[in-house]
């Protein structure tokens, strides 16, 4: 049975992080118990759903007992890892994972051969049929996050929106924006916050899961959309530095990989979500 994991606070105050969880579901065992079930926090789409899929239909002849704990921000599933609360994770790609161990000291690693998929970051608009249509002065809302606001920004300037500083990389930020002809302005959201803002911008710079699960396709309703080949962003699984070798993230890892999935990620999203492997 899938153990979903509910945000219930999420208050950034002096620089600290405060969270508060409320679990329901299975008690069996403990997320760092290795014989116990394999206990992996996700972000519910697509992540959450390609998860339960190989639990409902990979893992048992596998002989994985696996668990999933869902949580919709993109903090909480790396200090779960972290504090042993969870034994891994299934949301984020390298360049985020970079930054978030170099901002709080956690040591989070990627899984080897345990890429799993490319979620497309696209711009999106109630107001617009093409970028070309934003109005001087236009309110973009863009991820407030590190890594995914310069990857929002840089999809801006690939379209001819904006430009940026020279030899700025992942962690491109407004103030690196080195021409913007329409003098847009840049709201900086939570990634979750984003589609809901869609009303109250002339544009928002979504991310793939979100648009997702607000039902927006990067394929169809996007403006502009990332492009699959050569892009750094793939979504992978991840654990604490020394579990890389764990047994049973060893067996996730091959299923996340599988032939099964991939046929499950081409059906299911159709584009929206493309696998990485």
């Amino acid at each position: 049975m899938r153990n979903t994991a509910k945000i219930t606070t999420a208050v950034l105050a002096a620089g600290a992080l405060t969270l508060g969880l409320s679990a329901c579901g299975s008690d069996k065992g403990s997320a760092g118990d290795k014989d116990g079930p394999l206990v992996v926090a996700a972000t519910p789409t697509p992540q959450g759903q390609i998860l339960d899929y190989v639990q409902k239909n990979l893992a048992k002849k596998a002989g994985l007992d696996l668990e999933v704990r869902e949580f919709t921000d993109y903090v909480t599933p790396n200090t779960a890892v972290q504090q042993g609360e969870v034994f891994a994770n299934y949301f984020q790609h390298k360049p985020y994972l970079d930054d978030f161990n170099k901002k709080n000291g956690t040591d989070v690693v990627p899984v080897p051969n345990g890429t799993v998929h490319l979620e497309p970051l696209g711009v999106y608009s109630k107001k617009v049929k093409k970028l070309g249509e934003l109005k001087d002065g236009a309110t973009v809302a863009v991820p407030n996050d590190t890594t995914n606001e310069a990857r929002a920004l840089k999809l801006l300037a690939d379209n001819g929106l904006i430009e940026l500083k020279k030899g700025v990389g992942y962690e491109a930020t407004p103030k690196d924006v080195a021409k913007n002809p329409k003098n847009l302005k840049f709201k900086e959201l939570e990634a979750a916050q984003l589609p809901r803002s869609l009303s109250d911008v002339d544009a928002a710079v979504i991310n793939g899961n979100y648009a997702l699960e607000a039902e927006l396709s990067p394929a169809k309703d996007a403006l502009v959309a990332e492009k699959a080949k050569g892009n750094p962003y793939g979504n992978f699984l991840a654990v604490k530095k020394g579990d890389e070798n764990d047994p049973r993230v060893k067996k996730l890892a091959k299923l996340l990989t599988s032939p099964e999935v991939k046929k499950f990620i081409a059906d299911k999203y159709d584009g929206a979500v493309v696998a990485a492997f």
